[in-house]
């Protein structure tokens, strides 16, 4: 089976979407993480607790509301939540990438790949 170079796939680990490298030509269709650092990361206990916590302010809320990366940073790492947000902002896009929330800028849903900036998290509208 041939490669499509022109293919992306979405990161299991960090979120962002990747394409085809020749270094992966072999195996492609196995590929499931963009880098060596991803591959050596997979997510921890404390990354599907972040997933959990964004989840659940969302459902607490009404169906048109969204939250900020901040707010489930602040309920699982108390104070230290600044040093969490990378890993808050990687499980919101492992979250928009099954398809379980959106993640928006200004209202309007953007590709959780490129976003940059402030974001706000709202579960997905069917």
């Amino acid at each position: 089976m041939t490669a499509d170079v022109n293919e992306t796939r979405i990161c299991t680990v960090c979120g962002r979407r990747f394409g085809w490298q020749k270094r992966w030509a072999r195996n492609w269709s196995e590929v499931r993480v963009c880098s060596e650092r991803c591959r050596r990361s997979r997510p921890r206990r404390s990354d599907r607790a972040l997933e959990g916590k964004i989840l659940e302010l969302l459902e607490a809320r009404a169906a048109t509301s969204s939250i900020c990366p901040s707010e489930a940073a602040r309920a699982v790492a108390g104070d230290e939540w600044r040093d969490w947000m990378e890993r808050t902002r990687s499980a919101a896009r492992r979250l928009a990438a099954a398809g379980r929330i959106q993640i928006t800028q200004r209202g309007q849903p953007v590709d959780p790949a490129t976003a940059r900036g402030p974001i706000r998290l709202r579960l997905a509208r069917s």
